[in-house]
């Protein structure tokens, strides 16, 4: 298994140093997020961001690091902050620094996306730290046990890197299928494999995934509904996986159903529903941090959501998402925004992230709601 670490590490060196030594196209993005948010107190997060690509004829190279800054006495002293400094990516080598305290205040860097590939007509393939990709769903990805995105986070999509060797083989004009092998924290392999194609009137979707702890078998389904303009979707997954807390195995289904729709006049509505056999308490999934199915993990058998958007003019869009937890007691949370968008460069956002909840109820555990001010700035 160490001779497999060191040839993921020599290989995805040879494949940087071997693209960078073309004469490549060079890019670059820098990107400041901001957010100042109220949550009892009031504490900033700062995240400055390069972003560097190369690229040449069939070959690529990305690199993303962040230099990351919170500023808030309360908040980097809260349970909350000490919960997020035990999150880290499942990968074989560090991706991140330890957090530095000062005054009132907590900063670390971290590789966020860190690799090479190559692509042309038939084949693509990625090998270094990356995003994998699974699933249908927009509010729910129950297929995706690399990294799913967590809806209740203000950046939804902002999630750890996989270090992974991923290959792509365009069958035809209509197929194709992916093979994932990923190397964990604990330097075990996960694998997975994807088969797309379209048929007639659907994307039809199969999914497998392996590791020592967890086999997974799923399917994707997403289609025009009758002509009518209606995208409909749906996407489960039967997991068997051993948890980290008992080390027994369990085994569950879990899926989801949804809709979008785009009116003329600039609304757009997503509704989805998630279904799962078994729920997890709060201590559960707290004892599972680490665990292949932390995604999986939830409160509720059932949930139903929805996003509503609209475009007033080019420059302003609100939104607002709706989640519904039916449990023993129900409970909801409701995320609004509104973002200006002066220019390419400058975004300002103001945005909530609510929870309606009764004692011992699902967001009941996140006891505050959290109103912010985002600003961006690239160039």
């Amino acid at each position: 298994m160490e001779n497999l670490f060191n040839m993921f590490k020599k290989s995805l060196l040879t494949l940087i140093l071997f693209t960078t030594l073309l004469q490549a196209e060079f890019d670059y993005t820098i990107q400041n997020t901001n957010f100042t948010l109220s949550q009892k107190d009031i504490y900033n997060y700062d995240r400055l961001r390069l972003d560097l690509g190369y690229s040449n004829e069939n070959y690529f190279y990305k690199l993303i690091a962040d230099g990351v800054n919170y500023i808030g006495k309360n908040y980097i002293n809260s349970n909350e902050f000490s919960l997020k400094k035990l999150l880290k990516s499942d990968t074989p080598f560090k991706t991140q620094t330890s957090f530095y305290t000062y005054n009132d205040g907590s900063i670390y860097a971290k590789i966020y996306r860190l690799y090479g590939g190559y692509e042309d007509e038939k084949n693509h393939i990625i090998l270094g730290l990356q995003n994998i990709t699974m699933g249908v769903g927009r509010l729910w990805t129950p297929t995706n046990l690399f990294n799913p995105k967590n809806i209740y986070a203000i950046e939804a999509d902002e999630v750890f890197g996989v270090m992974a060797l991923s290959y792509t083989r365009y069958l035809n004009d209509t197929s194709k299928i992916t093979i994932t092998s990923s190397i964990k924290e604990d330097k075990t392999l996960k694998y997975a494999a994807r088969y797309k194609a379209f048929l007639d009137y659907l994307d039809l979707g199969l999914d497998f995934i392996y590791s020592d702890n967890t086999k997974m078998i799923g399917y994707e389904l997403e289609g025009n509904l009758a002509d009518t303009g209606i995208e409909v979707r749906s996407e489960g997954a039967y997991i068997t996986s051993k948890l980290d807390s008992n080390n027994e195995d369990i085994d569950f289904f879990q899926g989801i159903i949804g809709a979008d729709y785009g009116f003329v006049n600039g609304i757009n509505i997503v509704i989805e529903g998630l279904y799962s056999t078994k729920k997890f308490k709060y201590q559960e999934i707290y004892a599972n941090i680490n665990s292949d199915i932390l995604g999986n993990l939830t409160y509720s058998n059932f949930y139903a959501g929805a996003t509503l958007s609209y475009a007033f003019n080019i420059f302003l869009d609100a939104s607002l998402l709706y989640i519904e937890s039916f449990n023993d007691k129900n409970t909801r949370f409701v995320s609004p925004t509104l973002t200006y968008t002066l220019n390419d460069y400058n975004t300002f956002m103001l945005g909530a992230l609510i929870q309606s909840a009764k004692d011992e109820s699902e967001f009941a555990l996140f006891k505050n709601n959290r109103y912010y001010f985002n600003y961006k700035f690239s160039f």
